[in-house]
């Protein structure tokens, strides 16, 4: 089987270094692997999304030398994948309807709540005990404690590097009950990333360390969807002076910023040890 990589920016705001370091880890590894990479853009979130970035994010990796294989795929011209994936955890009795709005979570949470890995408190479990009007507009969460009595346990991944590989215990409970779909879209970005990985027959997934922990809940949608379970890398992330990570939504610097000021895209590549004239895949 040939292996299969993929980069997966949101169009939402401009690439920084960050995302630079990702693509060509990417490229670095499918080239050495001898596999095919692929570019997603990930625009579920479509009152975020421009198509200036797209254009922006597409011309940022052409500078950069970056060659993907195939055709780009764009998660908002694939929404009926996301709905029949969702269907499938609905007719299982996995999924309830939640009506609450920020406000009323942050009400419920309480002062001290117990957070998911990404900080938010844990879900109270309002909608399960009070279903909400069939009118009110709501998301869909995944009942987690009935989802982890469905699935094999424990559940495992595999974690690939330089030095082989590793298996490692998915703990899926602690992002409790997640949303898989929301008001505005029918899908989730774990929802999403999870059918898409399978339909690209992504094989490696190689994101950022600050991801890892969502791999637990995608080993545990990939059981539950019967779908497979590609291996996966989580690299460093960088940083700036004060030791944050890159993000948009700090203004971090973008990369094109670098690219006015006249640094080539070899500059960029030996910051970041890699070459400067990849293998491309056949």
């Amino acid at each position: 089987m040939t292996p299969v990589l993929r980069f997966a920016p949101s169009p939402n705001g401009l690439l920084h270094l960050g995302h630079a370091f990702s693509a060509l880890t990417n490229e670095s590894i499918a080239r050495r692997l001898g596999g095919r990479l692929l570019l997603r853009i990930e625009d579920i979130d479509i009152g975020r999304s421009r198509p200036e970035f797209v254009e922006a994010i597409r011309d940022d990796l052409a500078w950069l030398g970056i060659r993907f294989d195939g055709e780009i795929r764009r998660q908002s011209e694939h929404f009926d994948d996301y709905r029949r994936a969702a269907e499938r955890l609905r007719e299982r009795g996995l999924l309830f309807r939640c009506g609450c709005t920020r406000a009323e979570l942050s009400a419920a949470a309480g002062l001290d709540p117990p957070r998911d890995p990404d900080g938010a408190p844990l879900y109270p479990g309002t909608c399960r005990r009070h279903p909400p009007p069939l009118e009110r507009p709501c998301a869909e969460r995944l009942a987690m404690d009935v989802a982890g009595a469905r699935a094999s346990s424990p559940l495992f991944w595999t974690a690939f590097s330089d030095n082989g590989e590793e298996e490692r215990r998915a703990d899926p409970s602690r992002w409790g009950d997640a949303v898989i779909l929301r008001k505005d879209v029918p899908a989730s970005y774990h929802l999403a990333v999870v059918v898409d990985d399978a339909l690209q027959g992504v094989t490696h997934v190689v994101r950022g360390a600050d991801l890892e922990p969502a791999t637990d809940l995608h080993r545990l949608l990939q059981e539950l969807l019967g779908l497979p379970t590609p291996r996966y890398h989580h690299h460093g992330l960088i940083t700036d002076a004060a030791g944050e990570k890159l993000a948009k939504s700090r203004m971090s610097e973008p990369l094109r910023a670098h690219r006015e000021r006249g640094t080539s895209p070899a500059e960029i590549r030996r910051m970041f040890g890699f070459a400067q004239n990849p293998t491309p895949s056949t």
